[in-house]
């Protein structure tokens, strides 16, 4: 496992939930591997590593794998899985497997990029981004009943890819002043997320609340003086 896992690297940035994902489940699998940083502050001005591993989106995060270029944490997960037998994450019945397959993307428009766009929207169109994100939490709040874990007695692969939900989703309401994930309208969540918080590969791994609260903090002010600078550009 050692061996294999010194040729392993993860491309990332400390705040990503997508990377996170991607980073507890090696720690799963107890794959050793190397993180490379990458500083997206000036998006004009991206590693050529990335560019090189991932040309085509340009985004993160990469795996690389005895120097092949992996992406697309969804897609790095399954590779994983399958490349790394031990600590399956995975459903073993077929139906069940297709079905996490399906949901993770879905959720992810629905959630993450909702959640994110709810720190720079108002009027209207944040009315729609709220009632996007409370339906696919409850979506997830029905997917738990009668669970301890998405994967059932323990933790398998829905609950990695909706595991950043334990803080960033507090740090996004805090900076964006809501209250949509709250334990009396999604208590089966927050049960669930106390329980994954505590879990050996997660547990070290989470970054302190504030921390994110002060980046998201930062990307609202970045995505405000953009929308300002297009509505100065039209007038």
């Amino acid at each position: 496992m050692a061996s294999e896992g010194q040729e392993v690297k993860l491309v990332g940035a400390w705040y990503s939930p997508y990377v996170h994902r991607v980073a507890w489940v090696l720690k799963l699998k107890g794959i050793q591997y190397e993180f490379v940083e990458e500083n997206l502050r000036d998006l004009n001005n991206k590693s050529s590593l990335l560019l090189n591993c991932n040309p085509v989106y340009k985004k993160i995060p990469v795996l690389l794998h005895h120097g092949k270029p992996i992406v697309e944490s969804l897609f790095i997960i399954q590779y994983i899985d399958e490349t790394w037998k031990d600590n399956p994450i995975f459903p073993t019945d077929p139906y069940e497997r297709a079905m996490a397959r399906f949901w993770a993307p879905f959720i992810d428009e629905m959630l993450i990029e909702g959640s994110r766009r709810m720190l720079y929207t108002e009027g209207e169109q944040l009315k729609e981004e709220i009632k996007q994100v409370s339906n696919a939490l409850q979506l997830l709040e029905e997917m738990l009943k009668g669970k301890k874990f998405f994967g059932g007695e323990k933790v398998g692969f829905l609950d990695i890819a909706f595991g950043w939900i334990t803080i960033w989703l507090g740090a996004i309401e805090e900076v964006a002043a809501l209250d949509f994930f709250n334990p009396y309208q999604y208590p089966l969540l927050h049960i669930w997320s106390n329980k994954f918080k505590e879990v050996h590969f997660v547990k070290d791994s989470l970054y302190p609340k504030d921390k994110l609260v002060r980046f998201f903090n930062k990307y609202q002010e970045s995505q405000l003086k953009l929308a300002a600078k297009k509505i100065e550009s039209t007038t």
